[in-house]
């Protein structure tokens, strides 16, 4: 478990950010499932990775949502495969895409107005389809 994970450059969790814990897995399993523990929790202190600056810190912990422990560490689970090292594998996969994930600013949207000639476009258009309407109902409905 010693070894760190780059995310990006210049971006690095450190093998003291992580700790992976080996539990029981649930779901089928055989007569396997009561004796091996191949379900991974890989918990993640976001506080200790290298190279976050503020607001890529706050959108880490924003996208783990449910995923942050109690303690503040992230906590990422994997127990798809019945091999503990494949699942230690996808977990610390699963901590590099959410770090990635985190480190890409969001386009901030500039607000925009129709043109003028979409706005007139769209006019024209109710008032077609307003006569398309009134064309349907029957002569003397007005009344």
């Amino acid at each position: 478990m010693a070894d760190p994970i780059s995310v990006a450059p210049g971006v690095t969790i450190p093998a003291a950010a992580l700790e992976a814990r080996q539990v029981r897995a649930s779901g089928p399993g055989g007569q396997n499932v009561n004796k091996v523990a191949s379900r991974v929790e890989l918990l993640v202190d976001a506080a200790l990775i290298e190279g976050l600056d503020a607001g890529a810190l706050a959108r880490l912990l924003a996208l783990a949502g449910r995923r942050r422990a109690a303690d503040g560490r992230l906590r990422l689970v994997a127990q798809e495969s019945r091999d503990r090292h494949r699942n230690l594998e996808t977990a610390r996969k699963r901590a590099r895409d959410l770090v990635a994930r985190a480190l890409l600013v969001p386009v901030r949207r500039r607000p925009t107005r129709p043109s003028r000639g979409a706005r007139e476009a769209r006019l024209r258009e109710k008032v077609r389809g307003s006569r398309q309407k009134a064309a349907r109902r029957p002569v003397g409905a007005d009344e």
